[in-house]
């Protein structure tokens, strides 16, 4: 019955609104009504703050990193997730105990604050709520009673439209908390050197009662009326049961702070990078969380600064590392450079991981593994290391000597300059420039003829980060080898990444072909494996604490720049030693600067076991144990060993020939002179004059070629006799000596014949004779020429060359 009763009351009630709605003054009322709750709905702004933030790095785990002052000159980090639950009950006891009750005024806590205000007549109490503070902080308008009452409107609205722990997450990221610290996570840091999580009781108390005054904080006054501050709010938890009262009694021992901590300047470099690469993110806030390692961030910035308090000795001045995870590329450690920032003259400010630097020979390896994969040689197919010219460019290698041959192998871990230029030429520059910037290399902006063959050595410039990139996208490659069933995903080659959280990049489909297939990168890694390290004696590897890893080092020209880069299955390591202006220094050279560090950095990282062998993408193949080369039916001694399946492309040993001898093989004979019965033949190893020449003493095991019998015909015989400096159509360069005469030129020569005489011609005019070792000394005037061999048996070589007048 009573029910019945409301709903017809309820029915009349309706339609007498409805008549009135339909009359003038009711239709203007509505309206009005209408617009003012739509104004006060669109009157708060999005976002609700616009003050600039500071620049916050972290690491995986939320550690912070460092941070940067934020434009207007305050200490104001982006809003933290979740506020602590501590500060929460802090908070709201202290100014807002119905914060969780009442929906953005308190009416309770207005009619106590007018009639305590009324009855002292003075304002001594407020009855702003922590929504309404939050509204008053985003205004930021002189306080007047009509201000107040936009306040407590906009407060309301507040509430409709946020949740209660997203509106203490703005009182807590806003909110003043003295001097130029705004929020609370910015004020946790300056105060006590933690993060808001890992406050005392104590502490948290004190920063809640700082927006409320937050003029109190100074470290030489006010000391005592902010402790009484503290404490009486310690009271009040503990009659509001968020603590006992045991904890509120230890809590009151702790002291203030003495003064403002600065904050952590674990990876600075990283904290600048991100403020310049910040609008290209994909980043909402100006606080990030890193992949680094925070606990290893810090120990290999303590390696870098012990090395460099030696090298600074030397003018040394600048010092750089990187550590990358193999799978996911992501930045473990980024340590861009020194942190002297008292010593504006050794510009530590310079992150040397972006910089463009020259690479040395840290992209050998690079070329050694295309050259695999195109079958242009196999893993120890021997390389001529022999004084070149080629056009006016001279490659030396950094010893200025000279092997003669060398298995492409070790000239790879020996680091030998002429060799790497002798594959390059084999491999042509043009293509190995766009081959560096499929592996992830992108900074060789000029076309390949700017750089030429002088690339391979360091004649461009790279970028850490884009190097250690490219070595960690070949490891990761290799170690997919099984995951893919031995095909290729294009995806494992990308750049590096500092940011914990990145886009999945392993959609792409297989591919059966790689820009280095997975026999030539283990190959490749074997060879970059068999490098003595720095300081330790040639059987270091045998040592059961020793690390398989692979590494390679490189000295830029003018020792301007040292590098050491290795890696693991699961880790890239990249080292940096030089000035960042450029200036060289002796003995700056990667194998005594950056070597040592890159392996007390491997020894933070754990153990890991070594590549899979690829042995699908691998044939069992006769291979000439001398040469290197795919056994010939002349070479006499064949290895069968495992190459990549490109290799079959690969030359048969050029240098593996039949000849014929008496039968005690001390002298060549032929058909003319001997008769058949007598003759033998023998395949003999034989290498180019020039190559034999540097060849014979550092391989005692050689053999020479016997001299022909006397009578026997030998003018069919092959090259005898060969050019060494300068090569055919040479343009060369005289300097002037100390005492300003012009300088010589060294002809150099070699003849496969020991005790021979070569007679010299300079444009037809007999210049001089040697013996046994053939080099001559000339002086020469600007102009083109032609000079002439001619042996003592009658054998002629002439070529043509060129001296520059400038």
């Amino acid at each position: 019955m009573y029910f019945s009763s409301v709903i017809a009351w309820t029915k009349i009630q309706g339609r007498r609104f409805l008549k009135y709605a339909r009359t003038r003054k009711g239709i203007a009322i509505i309206t009005s009504v209408t617009c003012l709750l739509l104004l006060l709905y669109f009157s708060l702004p999005k976002p609700l703050f616009l003050a600039p933030t500071s620049f916050v790095i972290e690491d995986a785990s939320g550690k912070l990193m460092g941070a940067s002052i934020a434009a207007d000159g305050q200490w104001r980090f982006p809003s933290i997730k979740a506020v602590p639950e501590k500060f929460a009950d802090c908070i709201t006891t202290f100014e807002d105990k119905r914060f969780y009750f009442h929906p953005g005024i308190d009416p309770i806590a207005l009619a106590r604050a007018v009639a305590q205000n009324i009855a002292n007549g003075r304002v001594i109490s407020g009855g702003s709520t922590i929504s309404m503070q939050v509204i008053r902080m985003s205004r930021n308008k002189r306080r007047t009673v009509w201000q107040k009452v936009i306040e407590a409107l906009l407060a309301v609205r507040l509430e409709v439209g946020y949740s209660k722990a997203a509106i203490l997450q703005l009182y807590s990221a806003n909110a003043p908390f003295g001097s130029n610290v705004v929020g609370l996570d910015a004020a946790a840091w300056r105060y006590f050197g933690r993060s808001p999580e890992q406050l005392s009781w104590a502490e948290t108390a004190l920063l809640a009662v700082l927006p409320n005054a937050p003029t109190l904080i100074h470290l030489g006054r006010n000391r005592q009326r902010l402790l009484a501050k503290r404490n009486t709010l310690l009271d009040k938890l503990v009659s509001a049961g968020a603590i006992d009262q045991n904890t509120a009694t230890l809590a009151k021992l702790e002291p203030l702070p003495d003064k403002p901590h600065s904050l952590p300047r674990i990876a600075p470099h990283l904290l600048e990078r991100f403020k310049q690469e910040y609008s290209q993110l994909d980043q909402r806030v100006t606080r990030i969380q890193t992949s680094l390692d925070g606990t290893l961030q810090q120990r290999v910035a303590d390696i870098v600064d012990r090395y460099h308090r030696n090298l600074s000795a030397n003018g040394i001045q600048n010092a750089a590392a990187l550590i990358l995870e193999v799978e996911t590329g992501k930045t473990l450690a980024y340590v861009g450079n020194v942190h002297t920032p008292q010593n504006s003259e050794a510009e530590s400010h310079v992150d040397i991981v972006t910089s463009l630097r020259s690479p040395g020979s840290t992209l050998k390896p690079l070329l050694y593994g295309a050259m695999l994969t195109d079958g242009l040689i196999l893993p120890h197919t021997l390389i001529p290391d022999v004084p070149t010219q080629i056009g006016g460019y001279a490659p030396q290698n950094y010893d200025l000597g000279y092997d003669g041959a060398i298995p492409a192998s070790r000239a790879l871990s020996r680091s030998l300059n002429i060799p790497a230029v002798k594959m390059l030429q084999q491999y042509k520059y043009q293509r190995f420039h766009p081959f560096l910037k499929v592996v992830g290399i992108h900074t060789l902006n000029r076309p390949a003829n700017f750089y030429g063959l002088s690339m391979i050595l360091g004649g461009c410039e790279v970028t850490m980060w884009q190097l250690a990139g490219a070595y960690a996208s070949m490891a990761r490659t290799l170690n997919h080898y099984s995951r893919y069933n031995a095909n290729y995903n294009p995806a494992d080659y990308h750049a590096p990444s500092y940011l914990k959280d990145t886009p999945d990049l392993g959609g792409k489909a297989l591919e059966r072909a790689a820009i280095i297939d997975h026999a030539s990168l283990y190959f490749t890694f074997q060879a970059m494996n068999e490098v003595m390290r720095p300081g330790e004696e040639a059987l270091w590897e045998q040592f059961a604490s020793s690390k398989k890893i692979a590494w390679k080092t490189g000295t830029s020209f003018g020792f301007r720049d040292g590098w050491a880069i290795g890696l693991t299955p699961t880790h890239v390591v990249c080292v940096w030693v030089g000035n960042a202006d450029g200036e060289g220094r002796p003995g700056l050279t990667g194998i005594g600067t950056a070597a040592p560090i890159l392996f007390d950095i491997f020894d933070l990282l754990p153990a890991t076991s070594w590549f899979e062998a690829p042995l699908d993408r691998m044939v069992q193949t006769a291979v000439c144990r001398e040469s290197g080369h795919l056994a010939g039916p002349d070479c006499p001694n064949p290895d069968t060993v495992y190459i990549p399946v490109p290799g079959h492309r690969s030359t048969v040993c050029p240098y593996h020939r039949t000849i014929h001898t008496n039968t005690d093989g001390t002298l060549r004979v032929t058909a003319n002179c001997v008769p058949p019965g007598n003759i033998v033949a023998t395949k003999w190893f034989v290498l180019p004059p020039a190559m034999e020449y540097y060849y014979k003493p550092r391989h005692s095991n050689y053999r020479e070629l016997p001299p022909f019998a006397a009578g026997c015909n030998h003018s069919v015989e092959g090259q005898v006799m060969e050019m060494i400096y300068p090569k055919n159509n040479a343009r060369i360069y005289i300097p002037l000596e100390i005492d300003g005469r012009r300088g010589q030129v060294i002809f150099n020569a070699a003849h496969r014949k020991r005790g021979s005489k070569i007679y010299w011609h300079l444009d037809d005019t007999f210049v001089g004779e040697t013996e046994t070792f053939h080099q001559l000394a000339l002086d020469i005037l600007p102009g083109k020429h032609r000079i002439t061999l001619v042996d003592d048996d009658g054998m002629r070589m002439s070529q043509q060359f060129e001296i520059l007048q400038k």
